[in-house]
């Protein structure tokens, strides 16, 4: 009986600790120094793919240094929907989609020509609000990644600047450079290499099992009020190619069998293994999470 009782008070216990984290409670806000407008000059040549080493060869290409901020997503939003390009619908923003080859292939998923949802702008959290004619950003998330966004969210940003997602393989190269490294600053993860599942950084509150994202380029070597970073670049200077969010690719497979899109690069929530440069995740196109962001390649 002793032991049911004890055993009873650590589960409820647990239970009580593990509230679901405050979205909206206060946190640090930090000036990385990082400028999230910067491209890095990715060369041609071949490189190191995946977990076995596969060859492959790229053109030459730039890709964001660092993912898309809140901000400039916000000032997407402004623009398209002012000169019509998006739409605002009850609590989504809308934009076009051309649609995918559809093959009739089991499990796959049609995606057709259409209005799709780039964001979702009721979602709890969502760090961009609406108010009926203006796009702003939740105060505090400013130079944080974009997150709640879709695939056609990610997608339509890049478009709109004559850019694109990035190809799982340019994503790769941009994160490895042209050696075999696991993680995109080399062989080893520490946890001040990168925002992870209790890497116990300044924005992890440890206390309600949650975390929430850091500003872009956060990880660059910077003390931050006593927080000692790494210096966690990839090889050609990209900054959060491992953690803070999962990234948005922009390959189609749909020939393949199914309309899944891969993500790349581990998020807030992961561990720190999945944090290696060949991990893919992958959702339908409509999904959006507070984990999942993007940056663009051209």
């Amino acid at each position: 009986m002793k032991r049911l009782i004890l055993t009873s008070i650590l589960l409820v216990a647990f239970l009580t600790s593990c509230a679901p984290v405050d979205l909206n409670a206060a946190m640090p806000t930090f000036d990385t120094g990082i400028d999230p407008t910067v491209w890095a000059q990715i060369p041609a040549g071949e490189f190191h793919f995946g977990q076995f080493d596969e060859i492959e060869s790229t053109a030459a290409y730039e890709i964001m240094v660092t993912d898309v901020t809140t901000q400039q997503y916000a000032d997407f939003l402004n623009a398209a929907v002012a000169d019509g390009a998006l739409k605002v619908e009850g609590d989504s923003v809308l934009g076009n989609y051309p649609g995918d080859e559809f093959y009739g292939v089991k499990h796959e998923l049609e995606i057709k020509a259409g209005d799709w949802e780039y964001i979702p702008l009721a979602d709890p959290s969502q760090r961009v609000k609406f108010d009926g004619s203006n796009f702003t950003v939740q105060a505090g998330y400013e130079n944080h990644p974009m997150t709640s966004v879709t695939w056609f969210g990610a997608w339509g940003y890049c478009q709109y600047y004559d850019a694109s997602l990035p190809t799982e393989i340019q994503w790769e190269k941009a994160a490895r450079g042209d050696d075999e490294r696991p993680f995109p600053w080399g062989d080893e993860i520490m946890r001040e290499n990168a925002n992870f599942y209790t890497s116990r950084d300044p924005f992890e509150d440890m206390s309600s099992f949650g975390s929430r994202t850091s500003p872009v380029g956060f990880y660059n070597g910077k003390n931050y009020d006593g927080y000692q970073t790494l210096d966690s670049a990839s090889p050609y200077g990209l900054y959060d190619m491992a953690g803070n969010v999962w990234q948005w690719v922009g390959d189609v497979h749909s020939q393949e069998g199914f309309s899944d899109r891969f993500m790349k690069g581990g998020s807030k929530d992961t561990y720190d293994m999945n944090l290696r440069i060949w991990t893919r995740n992958s959702a339908p196109p409509m999904y959006f999470s507070p984990g999942v962001g993007f940056r663009c390649a051209r």
